[in-house]
């Protein structure tokens, strides 16, 4: 079964491709959730045990979001889910594709896969991706959190295999999770798979939704580096694949960041499954706007300057930062190292989290500095908190500080995500003035012994110049809220 010697791939795309999609902010390919709905109860899954079922997008929203991506760029369009068999029109959807001349890659569970449903498959040559996680029958059905998921898996693969699969023209892969419980059997899969010509779709476990509540799925670090090398060497001398560990997947590398994104089921575009920050919504924002002003995707596709802590230094810095889903649940961080890597086993204490007090990051040093610590970074977005002190700018004999203040709080509130940003390419603050300020309205009073909570949302920048939206509130309350024109030198231009 041995081919010739290949380089580790990444997903399917050459890696001129990807240069020139980061380049020009374009894509290859896009994830798309048709609905959540799934039947399945998987304690690893990243969609939520009840997820939210109304809202979701319309077969005409669908169409013209995948006619965005290819104006874009796109060649492959990726199916996931919930459970793509159950939403009723996923055959309509797939031919739809299909005749923009894009693939389809399908991940499903098997349950709806009949013998007609995997020939029509197979002839709109869909890539079906079939989750599979282990041989015993007792330990899928744990897996899958429904009892007698194994016999409809089982069944669907002996279906997509009498369709035609795999062949040269119908790519046939198999999902599977590593976990503690299937661990010993991986390497076993992975040659059973690789002996049929099936495609191994191997990945960690990222630890977020249903996973964070299921500790007992984890494997250690040092083990699956373990996993993964035992692979890595019987693919190089039976199957003559050559590649090197690292994480998420087996066999493969995951910069899927650099070309691609997730639209949810409602509508939301995320950077994948794993970094659950929305950077628009395609009811709102065409798909090519989103993407080309996003500050997070940005920050992804240039990770070799924005990726903190060892992960940045690493000798695979150049393919490779981790998994970005794990990173991200983690620490709060998108730009964290992934604390689940082997290689960051002893470096825990170098990885960047959220919260993270601000010293660092503001010019403002005390008793000028009027905020304390940074709670959350999203899409342009922010949340600072801090605690009102005597002997702090603006606070009266009475105790209560200055309206004026408040304006302060939103200035170095920006200045702290924009500093926060910056700390995988700067060792000192960036330099930062508030501009002006309007529409700035007072409803309540802090004193000292309060703890604010500054909300800062930066819906303009031109070059270094943002526009920016704050609120300043004391538990639901609201204080203040106002909008500020801000300058930063972020030494882009």
């Amino acid at each position: 079964m041995a081919s010739c010697p290949s380089p580790i791939p990444n997903f399917e795309f050459a890696q001129d491709e990807i240069e020139e999609a980061v380049r020009n902010g374009r894509l290859l390919s896009m994830e798309i959730e048709f609905s959540r709905r799934c039947n399945f109860h998987c304690p690893y899954c990243y969609v939520p045990q009840n997820p939210a079922l109304e809202n979701e997008l319309s077969r005409e929203e669908i169409c013209d979001v995948i006619l965005q991506a290819k104006n874009l760029g796109a060649k492959k369009i990726i199916i996931l889910g919930g459970e793509p068999t159950i939403y009723p029109y996923v055959l309509e959807m797939i031919a739809f594709i299909r005749g923009q001349d894009l693939e389809v890659e399908m991940f499903t569970n098997g349950s709806y896969v009949t013998a007609d449903f995997a020939k029509q498959l197979f002839d709109h040559n869909v890539r079906v991706v079939l989750k599979m996680n282990t041989f015993d029958e007792k330990l899928q059905d744990t897996l899958s959190g429904t009892k007698g998921s194994y016999k409809l898996i089982q069944a669907a693969f002996h279906n997509v295999k009498q369709a035609g699969y795999p062949s040269k023209e119908a790519f046939l892969a198999v999902s599977t999770i590593i976990c503690q419980q299937n661990i010993h059997e991986i390497v076993d899969m992975w040659q059973w798979l690789r002996d049929q010509d099936i495609v191994p779709y191997f990945e960690i476990i990222t630890p977020q939704e249903n996973a964070k509540q299921n500790e007992w799925l984890r494997v250690d670090a040092r083990k699956l580096y373990e996993i993964f090398s035992e692979i890595a060497e019987i693919d190089r001398k039976r199957y003559g694949q050559v590649w090197e560990p690292q994480p998420p997947l087996v066999g493969n590398k995951c910069l899927r960041h650099q070309f691609s994104c997730l639209v949810t089921s409602q509508g939301d575009v995320m950077p994948c499954v794993g970094v659950t920050i929305p950077v628009g919504n395609i009811r709102k924002q065409k798909l090519r706007d989103i993407i080309k002003d996003s500050e997070v995707i940005q920050d992804l596709r240039d990770y070799r300057h924005t990726i903190m802590g060892p992960c940045r230094t690493c000798e695979k810095a150049d393919h490779c930062y981790g998994c970005r889903g794990a990173a991200y649940q983690l620490t709060g961080n998108y730009l964290a190292s992934d604390p689940l890597c082997w290689k960051n086993v002893d470096r825990q204490e170098e990885i960047v989290r959220l919260p993270v007090a601000v010293d660092d990051i503001i010019p403002q040093k005390p008793p000028m500095r009027v905020v304390d610590t940074l709670l959350t970074v999203a899409e342009r977005s922010a949340q600072i908190s801090v605690k009102i002190l005597e002997g702090m700018p603006s606070v009266g004999e009475n105790g209560i500080i200055d309206d004026a203040i408040y304006l302060e709080m939103m200035a170095q509130s920006i200045a702290a995500l924009n500093g926060f940003k910056q700390m995988g390419a700067s060792e000192s603050a960036p330099d930062g003035f508030l501009l002006g300020a309007k529409k700035l309205e007072i409803s309540g009073k802090a004193r000292v012994g309060d703890t604010l909570h500054i909300s800062v949302y930066k819906y303009a920048r031109y070059g270094d110049f943002g526009i920016v939206k704050g609120t300043v509130s004391r538990g639901n309350h609201v204080l203040a809220r106002g909008e500020i024109t801000v300058w930063h030198n972020t030494g882009e231009n």
